[in-house]
Order: structure tokens, then C-alpha cells, then sequence
């Protein structure tokens, strides 16, 4: 007798839910996609203990006939993919986030499973339940319209697994996120998430459209996000990309605020998050990361959803493309916003700027009974104006006040985005007047953006100057790395970096950019092999010259301490308005912060 044998059907679909269920999330994700395909306009999650113990999900979608339940729960039986005219269906023509028909048997494998489904207009419901693998007769039941599914006691078939599960708390934040990323792909659909009683989410259907969109990515990414997003809209070659990215200012320490949804999948890759970085590169620091949620149309062919067991990744037929949209539809947008800087960096001075009575330089007087204030001669004599002389002494050293310009002028200068200037605190920040509020600039960050905007634009229109090694350094690398180096010599040569084949894995640099000074080049060499190999793109390269150019432009700029004259503080104020970016200095810090009118109304107790 042979050792190779069949698996038993149980075996099979447990080591299937092995791949599709990996989590209380997992499983989640796979019923509310079904819930979306069946075109449901509302649904709701309910889970317990992380979704161990329940998962209950239900929808108004078109529902299932006994028939269609019965075969539902079949590996392999799925309602999604269309046969054509020789009877085979078709893998590359995916429209639904659906296609496998894997999710409710590899559950049923696993856990005890129950679905309640009706279509509209019929008479009767119907209902089938699985238990680890054994299935029941599907008969008749009471219930609305659509799909209601149960899922208990998940992986009391396979308990080995409950092991490598997380707590209560990780798994149902994990359950939290599935159904939030779900419901910024679609906000045309109202979204409930509930745990133990406690409701996790509410989500009501959004208008269809732009703002529709933005108000359901405000919803669960922040209003601070919806109120600093940069709309963004390209296309090319057929295939569009849609969303909403955060201004430099508004930034994060990690990238899990950047989502990228493609056909109404949401999707993890790593081309979204070299794009990104690509995009923002001139406006952050390494450790930054902004918020981004982008959305690509491309034809189901073009892209292929079947390379992950959980779908959670794609790959393009034409990656380059996509990526190239990506980024150059972010930095038109980053271009199109100006100097415009987020409104969190005002929300954070209006918070700093709070009333400390026990500090108030002018204590309030008691009053005797007859209500006048009680005269106090000794402290009159003693103090006299010499106490809040004394507070303002310093005044002259720290600020200065520029005349006020002619009315007329005054008048145009203040409608402008900045304003006209009024004057000069500490000899760093300028003070200026707008048309209904203040504007505080750091005139160091912001001549630097200045002086680095200069030099980027002087280094595109003469390009990168180069110096010649005096002697050619030979940089040893895997042959496949070295080989990818070289096609792109082209694009290194455009930065200033000569390099070219040197036999199998290896490359000789000749010429690197000027500007370094000294270089590990070999150093360099591997980073660049790294970044082809992860972004296909030499952003190694890119940074540490956009890094050299922001030490000079720190360097060369107007220094803290520099005492400017009214014309210097509005010349800067103009050339601000006209640069792009001015916003935020070469490390995403916010070169000036505005401050309306109405808010420093409130801090008076005005309004």
C-alpha cells in the first residue's frame, strides 16, 4: 500500500480555515464582504469576547433561497464568478470582494454556524446551521429580509488554535479595524459594530460623492483629518485614483493612518507606502509619517486579487503606473495647497494659551460693604506704577512695533493669507495683522523653506553637478541587486550618481553628486540596492540630497535673533504666499500658525 493518501473532507476544510480564518477579524472581514456583495445598505456586527465567543452579523442584502443555503455552505460554491460561453469562469474578471466561495464552509470547519437568510418578497425564511463540519437539513424559519449569521465557540473544533489567539481587548480591536476599513471603501453603507453591549461604532450612510466620502473618512480617521485633507483626482491609462491626503503639518509617528482601497478592497502594499513616502518626501522627516486614504479605479484585469489567502494584498499588472499616479497626484496636491498649514497647529497654541488667575498680573480688589474698593495707601504708595512698569521693562529688548502703514495700504497688505506686518517678538517671531485674525511666523523655518524651495528649483532646471572619483570605487552586491542598479543607471545619473555594470554583482560608481562632500559610497550603493529592490525607487538617493540641501538651507537662512525691518518681515510674508509648501519647514514643522479672530475672542470671554 502506497504512504501518499487522500485527506479527509473535515481535514481539508479545517487546514482551508486555517488559511481564510486566522482570526475572530478574519472572519469578520470575510462575512461583511459577503454582506456587501449580496448589496446590503446596512449592517451590523455584534461580537462577544472578541469575537470568540459570537459573532453575529446582519444585513438587508438580496438574501438566499433553500437552495442557494444549501449550496452556500459547499467549498467552493460561490455565486460570484460568471461562466462563459465554454463554461469556465473567469479569474481575472473580479468585481466582487467575493469570488472563492471558501469563507462559510472553512467556518462551519471550525465553529458552530448558523445562517438565517430570506429574499425580498418571499414568502418564508430559511435557515442551516453548521457544527464543526457536520451540516444540518436547511427548513424553513421566521425572519426579515436578508442574511443574519451566527458564528459561536469559534475554533472549538481545532482548540490548538485558541492558543495562539490574543486577549479579549487586541482581538476585538482587531474585529474594530476590519470594520473600519470596510467602511471608508464603502460609505454608501451604514455600519454598526457592538461588543459586549458597548457600542464600538456607528456609522450612518453617507450622500454619495466627494463629501460624502470625506465625511465618512472624518468619521473614523478624525475631524482633524477631514478638516486638513488635500482632495485628490488624477487618471491615466485607465485607471483613476481618488481620496483625500493630509497636509504635511498633520502628521503622524507611525503610517497606520495611510489606507489604500483598491476597487473597493481595501488592501495593504507596500507600493502605497513607498508612493507616500516618495510623495512627502520633501516636507517630512524620516520619522513622520502622513495621513493619506487613497482609492484606485482600475480595470479587474489589470489587477490581480488572487495572490493572498485572506485577499489582503493585490499586485498590478503595470505596478509603475500605479505608483507613478500615486505620487505625482500627491505632490500636485501638496503643490495645489500653497502654504497652507493644518488647523491642528492652532488648535495646539489655543489650548497652550490658558487663563492662570493666581498669575494675573492685575489681582482683583476687595471690596468693603458698601461695594466701593477698599483704599489701600500703603500699597499705593509702596507699589505705585512701579509693579506693572516692572512687568513690561523687558518689552523693548524682546519686541518692537512697526508704525502702522497708510490705510489704504494697510488695508490690501491685510487681505492677504498673511497679512501686513505689525512687528517682532524676541527677534524670531514676526507678528501680522489679517483681516480677521493674527499670524505668528518663525522667520528662521520659514526663509529656510524659502532658501530650500530656491535651491530644489535651481538643481531641476541645471541639474545635480557632479564631481568625478578620483579613483572609481568597485561595490560588490547580489547579482540580482546589481543587476536592477543598472537598468536604472539612467535615473541615478539624472541625481548626479554614474554608476554601470561591473560583471555579475557588482557595480563601479564614477561620479557622485558634488554636494556630499565626503560619501560612504558603497554605503550608499546598498541603500539604493534596498529601496529598488522594496520601492523601486532610488529614495536613499533622493533623501540624502534633499538632506544636504535642508543643512543648507538652515544654514543660509535668517537666523533666530536676526532683527528684521518692516519691509524684510513683509517681503517675507509675500514670498511666503507665492512659494509653495511655505507652510511647513523642510522637516514638516508649521512655519507660521494663524489665529482667528473669534478664537482670541474666546479666550477673552468675548463669545
Amino acid at each position: 500500500m502506497g504512504i501518499v493518501r487522500r485527506l479527509s473532507e473535515g481535514t481539508i476544510n479545517r487546514i482551508a480555515a486555517g488559511e481564510v480564518v486566522e482570526r475572530p477579524a478574519s472572519a469578520v472581514k470575510e462575512l461583511v464582504e459577503n454582506a456587501l456583495d449580496a448589496g446590503a445598505r446596512h449592517i451590523d456586527i455584534v461580537i462577544a469576547s472578541g469575537g470568540r465567543e459570537l459573532i453575529r452579523i446582519t444585513d438587508d442584502g438580496c438574501g438566499m433561497s433553500a437552495a442557494d443555503l444549501a449550496l452556500a455552505i459547499e467549498r467552493h460554491a460561490t455565486s460570484k464568478l460568471k461562466a462563459d460561453e465554454t463554461g469556465r469562469e473567469d479569474l481575472h474578471d473580479i468585481a466582487t470582494l467575493g469570488f472563492r466561495g471558501e469563507a462559510l464552509p472553512s467556518i462551519g470547519a471550525v465553529a458552530r454556524l448558523s445562517i438565517l437568510s430570506r429574499e425580498p418578497g418571499a414568502d418564508t425564511a430559511h435557515k442551516v446551521t453548521v457544527e464543526g463540519g457536520r451540516v444540518s437539513p436547511v427548513e424553513p424559519a421566521a425572519g426579515p429580509a436578508g442574511t443574519r449569521i451566527e458564528v459561536r465557540d469559534l475554533f472549538f473544533a481545532t482548540p490548538a488554535r485558541l492558543k495562539f489567539l490574543k486577549g479579549e481587548r487586541s482581538e476585538t480591536q482587531a474585529v474594530g479595524d476590519v470594520v473600519k476599513r470596510l467602511a471608508m471603501a464603502h460609505p454608501e453603507v451604514a455600519f454598526s459594530l457592538t461588543s459586549e453591549a458597548r457600542n464600538m461604532l456607528r456609522l450612518e450612510a453617507e450622500t454619495p460623492g466627494e463629501m460624502g466620502r470625506l465625511g465618512r473618512l472624518g468619521a473614523i480617521m478624525g475631524r482633524d483629518f477631514a478638516e486638513n485633507a488635500l482632495a485628490i483626482e488624477a487618471e491615466r491609462e485607465g485607471v483613476r485614483l481618488t481620496g483625500f491626503a493630509g497636509l504635511p503639518t498633520y502628521n503622524r509617528g507611525t503610517a497606520q493612518m495611510q489606507f489604500l482601497f483598491v476597487n473597493g478592497r481595501p488592501v495593504r502594499d507596500k507600493l502605497v507606502i513607498g508612493a507616500v513616502r516618495g510623495a512627502y518626501a520633501d516636507y517630512l522627516a524620516r520619522d513622520r509619517h502622513p495621513a493619506v486614504a487613497l482609492f484606485v479605479e482600475i480595470d479587474p484585469r489589470d489587477v490581480d486579487v488572487n495572490v493572498h489567502p485572506a485577499k489582503a494584498e493585490v499586485r498590478f499588472r503595470d505596478a509603475g503606473l500605479v505608483r507613478g499616479l500615486i505620487v505625482g497626484a500627491l505632490r500636485h496636491a501638496l503643490h495645489q495647497a500653497g502654504h497652507r498649514a493644518s488647523t491642528t497647529v492652532a488648535g495646539a497654541a489655543l489650548g497652550a494659551l490658558k487663563v492662570e488667575p493666581e498669575r494675573a498680573l492685575f489681582a482683583p480688589q476687595r471690596y468693603e460693604q458698601g461695594g466701593l474698593p477698599q483704599h489701600r495707601p500703603d500699597l499705593a504708595e509702596s507699589e505705585g506704577p512701579s509693579r506693572w512698569q516692572g512687568a513690561f521693562a523687558d518689552l523693548g529688548r524682546s519686541a518692537r512695533v512697526e508704525p502702522a502703514p497708510e490705510a489704504q495700504a494697510a488695508a490690501d497688505a491685510e487681505a492677504r493669507p498673511l497679512g501686513v506686518a505689525r512687528g517682532q517678538l524676541h527677534e524670531t517671531y514676526v507678528i501680522a495683522q489679517t483681516a480677521d485674525g493674527i499670524v505668528i511666523v518663525d522667520q528662521h523655518a520659514a526663509h529656510e523653506r524659502l532658501v530650500y524651495e530656491r535651491m530644489k528649483n535651481a538643481m531641476a532646471a541645471h541639474g545635480v553637478a557632479r564631481q568625478i572619483l578620483l579613483i572609481p570605487e568597485v561595490v560588490e552586491l547580489d547579482e540580482a541587486e546589481a543587476e536592477r542598479l543598472a537598468a536604472r543607471a539612467g535615473e541615478l545619473a539624472e541625481l548626479g550618481f554614474v554608476l554601470e555594470a561591473f560583471g555579475p554583482g557588482a557595480v563601479v560608481v564614477r561620479e557622485v553628486p558634488a554636494i556630499f562632500g565626503r560619501l560612504d559610497v558603497a554605503g550608499l550603493v546598498r541603500d539604493l540596492a534596498d529601496d529598488l529592490s522594496e520601492m523601486d525607487e532610488a529614495l536613499s538617493l533622493k533623501e540624502r540630497l534633499e538632506e544636504v540641501c535642508g543643512t543648507i538651507a538652515c544654514h543660509g537662512s535668517v537666523r533666530a535673533g536676526r532683527r528684521l525691518s518692516a519691509e524684510e518681515m513683509n517681503a517675507l510674508l509675500r514670498e511666503m504666499e507665492a512659494t509653495p509648501h511655505s507652510g511647513q519647514c523642510n522637516h514638516g514643522r508649521p512655519t507660521y500658525v494663524e489665529l482667528k479672530l473669534s478664537d482670541i475672542e474666546r479666550l477673552f470671554g468675548r463669545r
